[in-house]
C-alpha cells in the first residue's frame, strides 16, 4: 500500500474518528492535535465546540471560519429480549442505503460491531419487496443471544452507533473515499487555513471552529458563534455533486474537481451578498476556480451563525462531494485545497475597513 503524505494522513484521521452528533469528543480530538500548532489558543465553548484563536492584528475584525465535527449515524433506544438492537437516526438518512451496512456501537466497554437488518425480502408479500424498508423497521444485529449478552458487552441505550468506512484514496489519487466527509472535511480546511496564516500577517482575529451537533439542528454553530461574536463568518462544509449519472444541472450543477462552491442559497440562509461578492472578486483576481451553488434543501453551520448577535455578514463554502449521508462519500483533492487557498487569500484581505464595506454597503 502506498505511504500516504502528512495532509492524507490527518484526513484519514478525522474521517476515521467515531463522532455522531452529541458525542464528538474522538473528532474533537484529532482537530485539536492538528491545529493546536498553528493558535494561539485553543479552547471549547459548553456544549463541547472547539475554538482555535490565532491573532494577526488584535484590534482587527473577527473571522470564524467553522466545519462541523458531527457526523451522521444512529442511537440505540431499545434492547429486545433476542438481543437485537432498536435504533433512532441521528441526522438525515435515506433508508435505501442503510441495509446491511457495517456499523460500530461505541459502549462503555470498547467498540461492538453490528449490521442494520430487516425481515427477509424472500418472506415479503410481492408487493412489499418493491418498497424501501422503512427505517422504523430496521434493527442492528451484534450477534448476541439475548438482552443480558447485550449489556454484558456494554451496549446500553444512548450509545452512538457509527457508521463503518476505513479512509481510501482511489485508483485516480486526486479522489479520496470515506466516511463523513460531511463535515471533517471542513475541519480539515479550517486547520490548514491556520496552519497557512502561521507566518503570514493578517489584519484580523482568525477563530478555526469545529462545531457540534450540526446534523441536529445548527446547534454548536449557535452556542460558539455567541461565544466568538464574530464579524464575519465562513462556513465550509460539503455540497453536492451533480456530475453523476442521471442528475441534471438543472438539480445540481456541482462537479467535483470545478473548484469550490459559493452557496448562493439553501434552506438555512441567503448567502450575504456583500461578502459573497469580496469572495468571488478575490477568487476571480488570483484565478482560484470556483462555482456556485443553490440547494432548495438542508443548510449549514452559516444558517445559525447568520443570525447570532445583531447579525454576521456570512457565506457557506461547498466541496461538491458524492453520496453524502451514506456509509461513504467521494470528493476531489483539489476542490478542498482551492477552498483553503480562497479562504486564506480572503481572510489576509478582511482588514476593517474591507469588513466595514461589506457590512454596510
Amino acid at each position: 500500500m502506498k505511504q500516504l503524505d502528512s495532509t492524507l494522513v490527518m484526513l484519514k484521521e478525522l474521517t476515521d474518528a467515531k463522532g455522531v452528533a452529541g458525542n464528538e469528543r474522538e473528532p474533537r480530538e484529532v482537530m485539536k492535535k492538528y491545529i493546536a500548532p498553528y493558535a494561539d489558543e485553543v479552547t471549547t465553548d459548553n456544549l463541547g465546540s472547539l475554538v482555535a484563536k490565532k491573532v494577526g492584528d488584535g484590534n482587527g475584525p473577527k473571522i470564524m471560519v467553522a466545519g462541523h465535527l458531527d457526523e451522521v449515524g444512529f442511537m440505540i433506544t431499545q434492547i429486545d429480549d433476542k438481543g437485537f438492537l432498536r435504533f433512532q437516526t441521528v441526522g438525515g438518512w435515506w433508508s435505501q442505503v442503510m441495509l446491511a451496512q457495517r456499523v460500530t456501537i461505541v459502549t462503555k466497554n470498547g467498540d461492538v460491531t453490528g449490521v442494520i437488518g430487516s425481515k427477509p425480502p424472500h418472506i415479503l408479500p410481492v408487493e412489499a419487496r418493491k418498497k424501501p424498508v422503512d427505517i422504523k423497521d430496521m434493527f442492528i444485529d451484534i450477534g448476541a443471544a439475548s438482552k443480558e449478552e447485550a449489556m454484558e458487552w456494554g451496549v446500553r441505550p444512548g450509545d452512538q452507533v457509527v457508521p463503518y468506512f476505513e479512509f481510501q484514496v482511489m485508483k485516480n489519487e486526486k479522489m479520496l473515499l470515506a466516511k463523513a466527509w460531511d463535515n471533517r472535511i471542513g475541519c480539515a480546511i479550517a486547520i490548514d487555513v491556520l496552519k497557512q496564516l502561521k507566518d503570514q500577517k493578517h489584519p484580523n482575529i482568525v477563530y478555526g471552529v469545529g462545531t457540534v451537533q450540526e446534523e441536529v439542528g445548527l446547534r454548536g454553530a449557535k452556542t460558539s458563534a455567541n461565544f466568538i461574536q464574530p464579524d464575519i463568518a465562513f462556513s465550509v462544509d460539503v455540497g453536492i455533486a451533480g456530475d453523476t449519472p442521471g442528475v441534471t444541472e438543472k438539480e445540481a450543477q456541482g462537479k467535483m474537481g470545478n473548484g469550490p462552491q459559493i452557496v448562493l442559497y439553501d434552506a438555512s440562509m441567503v448567502s450575504h451578498k456583500g461578502l459573497r461578492d469580496f469572495v468571488v472578486g478575490v477568487a476571480d483576481e488570483l484565478n482560484i476556480p470556483y462555482q456556485y451553488d443553490a440547494i432548495p434543501g438542508g443548510g449549514t453551520d452559516s444558517g445559525a451563525i447568520h443570525v447570532s448577535m445583531n447579525g454576521v455578514p456570512s457565506l457557506s463554502i461547498g466541496i461538491a462531494t458524492r453520496y453524502i449521508h451514506s456509509h461513504s462519500s467521494m470528493l476531489h483533492r483539489d476542490d478542498y485545497e482551492n477552498a483553503v487557498k480562497l479562504v486564506v487569500e480572503v481572510i489576509k484581505r478582511l482588514d476593517t475597513d474591507a469588513v466595514h464595506q461589506i457590512t454596510f454597503n
